[in-house]
């Protein structure tokens, strides 16, 4: 494997990154407060973006499409390949990561809790930035899964944004 996985994403402080519903509403509202995150020198420095297919079908509802640079996987086994002509569909994570080697790929940006935990079950992601908004949410769609095994972190950094958030940088131990 030739490139290098990060996942860089906001959850609530009850480690929730949506509603049940998928919503994103309670960061939305709240994501301004918080002030300058990285997030654009984040996306910056990455030539890929992976995506699952809720996240990939959330971001297409943004006014507009986030990644006009970058080459957008998406791994989904019922997407349609066809479905849009910005991104790839990939059924398995080894087409994947195939087709990411075969091109070269350096920095991959995983996003979305199902692509993150994938990524960490197959030992893929190297690290991991969690920007956390002051908000319980009480239920939602969870950052982190099942996992085969412990995944040990190295604590790179914890800094606090504004409004009550902060921010946490780890490298994942190999």
């Amino acid at each position: 494997m030739s490139f290098h996985a990060a996942a860089f994403i906001a959850t609530s402080l009850d480690g929730y990154i949506a509603r049940p519903d998928g919503s994103i509403d309670w960061l939305t509202t709240r994501a301004e407060q918080a002030g300058s995150t990285g997030y654009d020198e984040f996306l910056a420095s990455v030539d890929t973006v992976v995506l699952g297919r809720n996240t990939y079908e959330l971001a297409r509802t943004f006014d507009e499409w986030p990644y006009e640079s970058k080459q957008v996987e998406v791994l989904s086994t019922t997407l349609d390949p066809d479905a849009d002509d910005r991104i790839l569909v990939h059924r398995t994570l080894n087409a994947l990561v195939e087709t990411l080697n075969d091109r070269g790929a350096h920095r991959i940006y995983a996003d979305g809790a199902a692509t993150i935990q994938t990524f960490l079950r197959a030992g893929l992601l190297n690290e991991l930035t969690i920007t956390t908004a002051p908000v319980l949410l009480g239920a939602g769609i969870p950052l982190f899964g099942d996992l085969p095994a412990d995944v040990p972190l190295t604590h790179n950094a914890t800094r606090t944004l504004k409004a009550g958030f902060t921010q946490s940088d780890y490298t994942i131990k190999r």
